[in-house]
């Protein structure tokens, strides 16, 4: 089948982060799949470089962007959801479990009493199966949960963008241990889109990748399942919980993950101004577990 789209990854370093636009050739329609919001931990300053790249490819491809999709509630960057809506519109979307998500963290942090966990932060709240359109491309949007409750994959004209459920094959599979994550609702996920057709192209959210490769985004169905070091063919699901707990007790708390996950559940937008204009963020103290290990490494 001949493709009717084209995809554009744009890599940040700084977060090890991929996003996307991805387009109807003929309509010259777009999503906008993840941007960042690049946000400099010393000084507490926001700034759009990393959007920006992806506006100005939208902008020379005279496309209309009509989605700014999101996989989930990013714990690595902020989201640049509305930095790209104010520029070039389109909906945010999201799924729909991400009340769940916004319930939990409205607790961790404590947010203001007129912050609802309800989903009314985003433009659309996609359901599990739900088939929605770029330009006259089908596509549809699948709930992968494990990484958090609310990941979604999404499906258009032959590849699969799947957010951190996977990542590439020689680094394996997301971490499980954040609130409502959960190993065995992961390896199901996996498989669930390791069911799509061998030949599907793959687009991960992010690569970690050894010493020997430089960053890679895109893989097929068929080289995950050969060759990924967490959940190829012939790795069961008890073996895949086992690896999946112990390494992620190994793993340390993701450098962004307090300042990024109380913007991202606005569905990008930041905390509301106090009274003097100045928007703040929260940092609960001494309330997210930490993992004493010498040498933890960090995942998404």
């Amino acid at each position: 089948m001949t493709s009717r789209t084209t995809t554009q990854g744009f890599f940040d370093p700084n977060t090890w982060t991929v996003s996307y636009v991805v387009w109807d050739r003929a309509t010259k329609r777009a999503a906008v799949i993840d941007p960042v919001l690049d946000y400099d931990f010393k000084s507490g300053h926001t700034s759009t470089a990393s959007a920006d790249r992806l506006l100005v490819y939208a902008r020379d491809k005279g496309l209309q962007v009509d989605w700014i999709l999101e996989t989930h509630a990013h714990a690595d960057h902020l989201s640049g959801a509305r930095h790209v809506q104010a520029q070039v519109g389109g909906l945010v979307a999201i799924g729909e479990n991400i009340r769940s998500v916004q319930a939990t963290f409205k607790k961790l942090y404590n947010l203001e009493r007129g912050f609802l966990p309800d989903g009314s932060q985003f433009d659309h709240l996609f359901k599990d199966g739900e088939v929605f359109r770029i330009g006259e491309v089908e596509a549809t949007a699948l709930l992968v949960p494990g990484h958090t409750p609310a990941d979604m994959a999404y499906v258009v004209d032959g590849s699969v963008f799947v957010g951190d459920t996977l990542f590439m094959p020689d680094v394996g599979s997301a971490r499980a241990d954040f609130p409502g994550g959960n190993a065995r609702q992961l390896y199901a996920s996996m498989r669930r889109l390791l069911d799509l057709p061998a030949e599907t192209t793959m687009y991960v959210c992010h690569d970690y990748p050894p010493a020997s490769r430089q960053p890679q985004w895109l893989t097929t169905v068929a080289e995950q399942r050969a060759h990924n070091i967490h959940v190829r063919d012939g790795i069961g699901e008890e073996d895949f919980v086992a690896m999946r707990t112990a390494r992620d007790a190994t793993l340390d708390v993701p450098t962004l993950i307090l300042p990024s996950i109380q913007v991202n559940v606005r569905g990008g937008q930041l905390p509301p101004p106090d009274d003097n204009g100045v928007a703040y963020l929260r940092i609960p103290l001494n309330a997210l577990p930490v993992h004493q290990q010498p040498e933890a490494k960090q995942e998404a």
